[in-house]
Parts: C-alpha cells; sequence; structure tokens
C-alpha cells in the first residue's frame, strides 16, 4: 500500500507536494510556457523604447487611453496640488507653535513663486506652475512609467528666486552612441557599485528641415548626448528622476500600459472596423438584379471575344435607359427598369449585435490593468448600484493615493527642497531661532511635508457627510485627514469660518446653524456646571 502512485492523465506519476505551475499541468496546457528568468531591467530595457512608443501612440489616438490617463491626472492632483508643511519639530529642537509659524510663512512663499500663473518662473520654459508640472510628470508617468526633470539655475529680470526645472522626456535618456548595458551603465542611467544612479545621458533633440524628431527612432547611433550629475557636490539634486521600483536592479520604470496594450490595440480596430461595417451596410438601401444568362454574363466580364467593347456597349445602354426612365410620383423617383431586371430593396442587418457585450469586456481588463473602476474608464454607470459604486471608487482611490504618495508627492518633495534651499539662502525665510539643526545637517526634517491633491469623489455627498462627522465625533478621525479627503486644508478652512462668522455679526446676520448648536451647548453646560 505505501507504493501505491496517483496517476495523471497520461500514466505519468503526479509529483507529490508541489506547485502545479512550475509542471505541465494537469492536461499539459503549460508544457509550452517557458518564459526565461530575467530580472527586471533585462525584461524591460530592450523593449522599453517600442512599448513607450506604442503607449504614446494610443493616448494620442484612442479615447479610452487617453481618458485613462487623465483619470490618474485629475485623481491623483486635481486643479492645485497643495503644500502642507510639516517640519519634524522635535528632531528640530523648536516648538510646534513656532513649527506652525514657520510652516505658515514658508507655504505663502512657496505658493507665490510656484503658482504664478502669469510669468510661470518655476518652469524653465516658463509655460507651466507647479500644479501643471506636477499633472504632466503624472501623465507622463503613466504613459511611460516615470517622470524626469532637471534643476536649473536660471538669472532672469523679474524673478524673486532663480531656481526652475526643465521638464525631461523619458524618452531622450539613453545609453550615449548605442552602447551596450552594463553593470555602470543601464538605460541612460550611470551606477555605482552598489547599483545607485548617480548621473544621466540626455540626448539633444535633433531638427531635420525646421521639425523636431524623435531621436531615438531617428538614428539610435549618431547624435549629441549631454550628461547630467543626480547632485551637485554639495548635494543638490539636479537630475529628479521619480519611479517605483518593482524588483532588485531596477533602473528605469515601466509604463502602466504593458499589460494592457494589445487589447487597446484590438479593441480599437474592433471598433473601427464595426463602424465601417455600419457605415457600409448603410450606404446602399437597393440593388438591381438582371435575368442575364450566366453564359452571356461570363462572357462579357470575362473578356470573350471584343469582351472589353461589349461590357463598355452593355454598361451605356443601362445607363442611358436609366437616365432616360424619369418617372416620379409626388417627388419621389421610381425606377423603370430595363427587360429582365429587377429591384431588392435591401434591409439592413444588425451589424453590432454582441459588439456591446463584447466591448465591456475588453474594457473591464483594461480597467484593471490600469487600476480605475470600470464605471470611470467606460463612463458607463448604467449597470451599477450605489454599494457596487462605492466600493469600486474606493478601490480606485486606494490605489490613487498610493500613486500620490510614490510619485506626485516625491517629486513635489524634491522642487521643495530646492526651492526652499533658495529661500533660506536668500533669508526670503528664515530658521526658528531655537533650531539645533541647519537646513544642511537636517534637510529631511525641514523639507517633510504632506501634500493635498484632488478629493475623493462622492456618489451620495449627504451619507459620506455624515460618515466623516461620525467619524470625528467618535474620535476616529480628525478634521485635517477628512478635509484632506475632500481637497481642502483644514487651517485654512477653520480660518475662512472664523472671518465669516465675525463679518456675519457685523452685518446683523444670524450665525450659521452649526455655530448656533454648539452655542447652546456650551450655555446647558455653563447651567448644569451652576447647579
Amino acid at each position: 500500500m505505501a507504493n501505491i502512485n496517483i496517476l495523471d492523465a497520461r500514466g505519468r506519476p503526479i509529483p507529490k507536494a508541489t506547485f502545479t505551475g512550475g509542471t505541465e499541468g494537469f492536461g499539459g496546457e503549460l508544457a509550452r510556457w517557458t518564459p526565461p528568468l530575467q530580472m527586471d531591467d533585462a525584461a524591460l530595457l530592450p523593449h522599453m523604447q517600442a512599448g513607450n512608443a506604442r503607449a504614446d501612440d494610443l493616448t494620442r489616438n484612442h479615447g479610452i487611453a487617453s481618458g485613462g490617463v487623465q483619470l490618474h491626472v485629475d485623481n491623483i492632483v486635481g486643479h492645485y496640488f497643495r503644500l502642507s508643511a510639516k517640519p519634524l519639530w522635535r528632531r528640530l529642537g523648536i516648538s510646534e507653535a513656532d513649527a506652525r509659524l514657520w510652516s505658515a510663512d514658508v507655504e505663502a512663499a512657496f505658493y507665490e513663486y510656484a503658482e504664478d500663473t502669469v510669468n510661470c518662473w518655476i518652469d524653465a520654459e516658463q509655460r507651466r506652475t507647479f500644479t501643471m508640472i506636477i499633472r504632466e510628470a503624472v501623465a507622463t508617468h503613466t504613459r511611460s512609467g516615470e517622470a524626469m526633470a532637471v534643476a536649473e539655475y536660471v538669472t532672469r529680470q523679474g524673478t524673486p528666486l532663480k531656481t526652475c526645472v526643465k521638464m525631461i522626456n523619458p524618452n531622450r535618456v539613453s545609453n550615449p552612441g548605442g552602447l551596450q548595458a552594463s553593470r555602470g551603465l543601464r538605460g541612460g542611467v550611470k551606477l555605482d557599485k552598489h547599483g545607485a544612479s548617480i548621473g544621466y545621458y540626455i540626448r539633444e533633440p535633433e531638427y531635420i528641415g525646421g521639425m523636431l524628431y524623435n531621436p531615438l527612432i531617428l538614428n539610435g547611433i549618431s547624435g549629441n548626448w549631454q550628461y547630467v550629475k543626480k547632485k551637485t557636490q554639495w548635494g543638490r539634486l539636479q537630475f529628479l528622476h521619480v519611479f517605483e521600483p518593482t524588483g532588485d536592479g531596477n533602473t528605469r520604470g515601466t509604463n502602466q500600459f504593458f499589460s494592457v496594450m494589445s487589447r487597446l490595440k484590438m479593441l480599437d480596430r474592433f471598433q473601427t472596423a464595426q463602424l465601417q461595417n455600419a457605415i457600409v451596410n448603410a450606404m446602399y438601401a437597393a440593388i438591381i438584379k438582371t435575368d442575364l444568362g450566366g453564359d452571356q454574363a461570363f462572357d462579357i466580364i470575362s473578356g470573350g471575344d471584343n469582351g472589353d467593347q461589349r461590357l463598355k456597349c452593355y454598361l451605356n445602354t443601362i445607363q442611358k435607359y436609366h437616365e432616360a426612365a424619369k418617372i416620379s410620383f409626388n417627388g419621389v423617383k421610381i425606377p423603370h427598369l430595363m427587360p429582365g431586371e429587377d429591384l431588392d430593396l435591401l434591409t439592413p442587418g444588425n451589424s453590432a449585435q454582441g459588439f456591446a457585450e463584447f466591448e465591456s469586456a475588453i474594457l473591464r481588463y483594461i480597467a484593471a490593468g490600469l487600476n480605475v473602476s470600470y464605471e470611470q474608464l467606460a463612463r458607463d454607470y448604467s449597470k451599477t448600484n450605489y454599494s457596487s459604486a462605492r466600493a469600486s471608487m474606493l478601490e480606485t482611490w486606494r490605489y490613487m493615493l498610493g500613486r500620490r504618495k510614490v510619485i506626485a508627492s516625491r517629486l513635489a518633495t524634491m522642487i521643495y527642497s530646492l526651492v526652499l534651499e533658495e529661500l533660506l539662502d536668500k533669508k526670503i525665510v528664515t530658521l526658528p531661532k531655537k533650531s539645533r539643526f541647519s537646513f544642511y545637517e537636517a534637510s529631511a526634517a525641514w523639507c517633510n511635508a504632506n501634500w493635498i491633491g484632488s478629493g475623493r469623489s462622492q456618489i451620495d455627498g449627504l451619507k459620506e457627510v455624515k460618515e466623516a462627522v461620525l467619524k470625528i465625533e467618535h474620535g476616529l478621525s480628525t478634521y485635517e485627514k477628512e478635509l484632506a479627503n475632500m481637497g481642502e486644508d483644514y487651517q485654512e478652512i477653520f480660518m475662512q469660518q472664523v472671518r465669516e462668522t465675525k463679518e456675519r455679526q457685523e452685518a446683523g446676520l444670524p450665525p450659521p446653524s452649526w455655530v448656533r448648536t454648539l452655542q447652546l451647548d456650551e450655555q446647558e453646560g455653563s447651567n448644569k456646571d451652576e447647579l
């Protein structure tokens, strides 16, 4: 009994205590599936340029892909990416009150410079505000898997600071001269012995006939590359590169569309074919049939003796006959056919039968790959209820919060650290006197910050506001957290409420209902204390 073996469908013993994913499968369906064992760079870098080019093409020409990118931008960043400075005051040896005052000063100075919508000083090209830079970075990261920028120090008339950033297309970063990847150089990134990036090779764009061409597609070997160190000698960032590594030795980022690219392209072709089919069906309402004998028709079409002349003569005769037979009734033409001809009215078929279900299935697959809900991607809420839609959007929101922290907030903090360094250097902002560390001694503590982006989408505002109020009242959340989920800064809300309450009193208006409720509660409490 101890030698009994369990056999598979082919009569072979089934190995014990093993994962079927590493075998041929129960029916041998995995026998030919033998992907190579590779590190992420080995799998990505040879195909990165082609994949990024295809993702760019999809987002330019396919509405679903373009909408998927825009969903990331609007949910991660929103219309204003707000700085909430949070210096580590205990580490810096200052009081919380001093940290609050310093943060308010820094936030005002940063907003004045970074969100200047007229001059756009923060952008080296003077086209983007700080929020626009972060929105572009998130869109680029979705398409290319990474976002890049170079820190510049430019003297310009009228600008209070010289610090600015130049956005870099990731497609421009590559090995100079088409060099083979090595331990110290991969994907245009120069690495130290530990695998940390120390510099980047940026290919200069090329112009032919006054037009800008993609340097990687035009010629992969010739051209000019500029080497930019990641940091200066004194530690100031020069090259800003953000992506989320997925494995050991990951040098470049993977674009969001790799897993769904084939489905998106096939969906595009299928939709185009369906549209063309519908147009063709709508173009022809009727056809004219003829009883011309088979031998005669074949003789005319195939040629025969003087086939060309006979075919032309036959077609001209038909045309002249139909043009001469202008019979109409109340403006509607009635065709008078030649002897032996018959009019056959066509009834267009349903060319889109099953198309909606098929398209919906593909869109669900694409939505899963882009980590957004199907309802948001397809703009289709016809088959969902409140509970399922809210659950789906909460999953999307959780993903967006992670992307905001890892990508958008990280790049924003890099830019903030550059601006803060110059603000302190020019004494536009000064450190609290009791601080025990300078900016360079504890830059991470001084630059610690939260970033408030787009608020969470609300399906039923009343229910979700009640939920937030109950969380605050029972000590499960705070005004800062709940207002941040709405895309607002609680300090600004509080100050605005104080101003509005005073203005209502001065204008002789009653206070808001929630203020009256608080006043009544305070009166009842004082009366109980007196008793």
